[in-house]
């Protein structure tokens, strides 16, 4: 049983924690143009979640562990359902396809097919090539991106990068120009303000607790093993699910399954905040997924004893025959 409820927690805290790992792409994603700024604004995350870390360091010992990791879970459901929102929006006001030029290779280019910017980006082939006029994007057209750089198109009028900048044209590659691309940014932060505290340390604070002494080592090398697979198949799928399901279809998709993860986590995580290791044991002698212990083992714990070298557990009824 405790195996089996920490290495869930901990494929969940990989399913939640690789998103920290693609935070500058999703900010460009969202529509921030500026590489620079994306990144900047990145980094502003990463301190974020560094902050809130200790935060949580502070908490652990106040809140508890299982109220810690439920709020937790709660507030990254939430924010990932703002980011996905704000997807969701930003896809409804895409930039509709003004222009079709023809390619003058005469390739059949999978980039005319599309008639809004939304479904030009989801296309890791196209770009888009755009004015402005004022916020309103005209003249814009999704051409094959060159294949040595993504900074600019294959043919046309964004083919040249120093040329269509002294025109005023733009090149995006993977995103829409959009007014909310503020809320990935909002998402991104509070995604971090819940996970740093809760779902970042609470899984490995609970997992060197929860496991019996002959079984520790064991326990914590297989559950470090699920936690790292989950972590490079998220990071090897994200951009992949987000071209197949859409961004805001990838991130409630992520919102799932942290919801997922909060009825598994309230139904089948114990408090352990201020018990010893022999009493956390006693906690999972009951039936799978109930939440501490019954009325009946109150006041009772589990005791070892070095015998000739082993490990000897002392049940209630032998403590008398002990000298």
């Amino acid at each position: 049983m405790e195996r089996k409820m920490t290495l869930t927690a901990l494929s969940y805290q990989s399913l939640k924690g690789s998103k920290r790992y693609y935070s500058a792409t999703i900010l460009q994603m969202s529509g921030v143009e500026d590489d620079r700024l994306a990144i900047w604004l990145a980094a502003l995350t990463a301190f974020i979640n560094f902050i809130f870390t200790l935060v949580g360091v502070w908490l652990v010992e106040r809140m508890g562990r299982r109220k810690l990791t439920l709020g937790s879970l709660t507030g990254t459901a939430v924010a990932l359902i703002i980011l996905a929102s704000g997807f969701l929006l930003s896809a409804q006001v895409s930039p509709r396809i003004t222009l079709n030029p023809p390619d003058p290779s005469h390739q059949n280019s999978t980039c005319t097919k599309y008639s809004y910017c939304n479904g030009c980006m989801l296309d890791p082939d196209c770009g888009l090539c755009y004015k402005l006029n004022k916020s309103n994007v005209v003249e814009s057209s999704c051409i094959p991106v060159d294949k040595d750089s993504t900074m600019k198109a294959a043919w046309g009028r964004c083919s040249n990068e120093t040329v269509f900048k002294k025109e005023d044209l733009f090149w995006a590659y993977n995103f829409c120009p959009t007014p909310y691309s503020w809320t990935a940014l909002l998402g991104l932060i509070l995604y971090l303000v819940f996970f740093a505290p809760g779902m970042g340390p609470m899984p490995w604070t609970v997992n060197s607790e929860i496991y019996p002494l002959w079984a520790r080592s064991t326990g914590n090398a297989c559950s470090s093993g699920v936690n790292w697979v989950f972590n490079v198949l998220v990071s090897l799928t994200f951009l992949h699910t987000a071209e197949y399901l859409t961004y805001y279809g990838a991130f409630f998709l992520y919102a799932g399954f942290a919801a997922l993860g909060l009825i598994f986590i309230y139904g089948c995580l114990p408090e352990t905040k201020g018990k010893k290791l022999e009493e956390i044991e006693s906690l999972f002698e009951n039936r799978l997924c109930t939440c501490g212990m019954s009325d009946s083992d109150e006041g009772r714990y589990i005791e070892y004893i070095r015998v000739k070298g082993s490990n000897y557990h002392l049940s209630d009824n032998d403590a008398s025959d002990v000298e």
